[in-house]
């Protein structure tokens, strides 16, 4: 599997990412083992995770997808074989409390929560530590000066961002560079083959939209993480329906192109959309997840699927 750089922190990661939010919840111990044994076994390094997953999840209060990760990785000897991404601002500070609750990104949570997050993974780096969600009621300086600490302090190595728009990026990086702060190397968004409604609203959830893509192009030093990338399996699952914000005339446009190469190639629509996600501009870096070890095997699959520039062209197209 290809190696991406993130940007010029030093870092290099696999170009497909293992999503853990569930291993330790809804994922058993035995079978989260096994699928980062798989990963890892196929090449892969980048293992993607946040201090608050899965407090959703019954029996959950956040931390429990770290906690396994440590355990694996000192079970296995694993710590220089991987790249660990975990997240900070997300998770509830009221007990049995939701998102609006959550801890933001003030300097000091962030001082705090790396320490809870090391413990927990069991080492005493990060390779990749984001800020989860934006908080517009820390200004920005205080966010990105602490995490500017923490690499100086050799606790985190780079620093990325999450569900960010486009405006706050620019002027996160401006001020990163006015300042001679580590700037985020990457930003993870939902993004997919296909393009929401104009309308479509996920909640803090942030979309690649246009903007943010037409500012990953300009600058390649920024690094697409693309969660969400196979929309829970509705390309390839019957009993998936799209989420409603993706049910446009575009989207039938695009399935249909999207068919048409899947069939040329022998491969399943979702390997397609993850094999487009790598190769298209701006490139990304597509977070998977899986529940038993056939759906990673596919997933990794995309990897190596070779896309043509006429089919990529075609593919970026296609639209109504």
């Amino acid at each position: 599997m290809r190696k991406i750089a993130l940007g010029t922190t030093g870092v290099e990661a696999s170009e497909l990412s293992l999503g853990c939010m569930y291993f330790g919840t809804r994922t058993p111990e035995r079978t989260s083992f096994d699928l980062l044994d798989q990963f890892v076994g196929a090449g892969g390094d980048l293992l993607d995770t946040a201090n608050n997953y899965a407090f959703w999840a019954e029996g959950g209060q956040g931390g429990e997808s770290e906690l396994l990760l440590g355990r694996w990785m000192r079970q296995r000897g694993a710590r220089q074989r991987v790249v660990l991404a975990t997240k900070v601002g997300a998770l509830p500070t009221v007990p049995g409390g939701g998102l609006e609750s959550r801890q933001g990104l003030a300097a000091k949570t962030i001082i705090a929560e790396v320490e809870q997050s090391l413990s927990r993974l069991q080492t005493d780096y990060i390779d990749l530590y984001y800020a989860h969600i934006d908080d517009r009621d820390t200004p920005l300086e205080e966010t990105l000066e602490a995490f500017d600490r923490l690499v100086r302090a050799g606790k985190v190595r780079a620093v990325g961002c999450s569900n960010l728009r486009a405006w706050r990026l620019a002027e996160a990086r401006a001020l990163c560079q006015r300042h001679g702060w580590a700037a985020y190397c990457c930003v993870q968004q939902r993004h997919t083959y296909l393009r929401p409604s104009p309308s479509a609203d996920f909640g803090l959830q942030v979309s690649a939209d246009a903007d943010l893509l037409d500012y990953c192009r300009a600058h390649p030093d920024m690094r697409i993480m693309a969660y969400s990338p196979l929309l829970g399996g509705a390309y390839t699952r019957a009993d998936r329906p799209l989420p409603p914000e993706y049910a446009t005339a575009d989207s039938q446009a695009r399935l249909r192109a999207l068919a048409q190469v899947a069939q040329e190639l022998g491969a399943s629509p979702g390997q397609v959309v993850l094999a487009w996600l790598l190769r298209s501009s701006p490139a990304a870096t597509p977070v998977i997840a899986a529940s038993d070890a056939q759906q990673l095997r596919e997933n990794l699959a995309a990897a190596s699927l070779a896309l043509s520039a006429e089919q990529i062209a075609r593919l970026s197209g296609a639209g109504a």
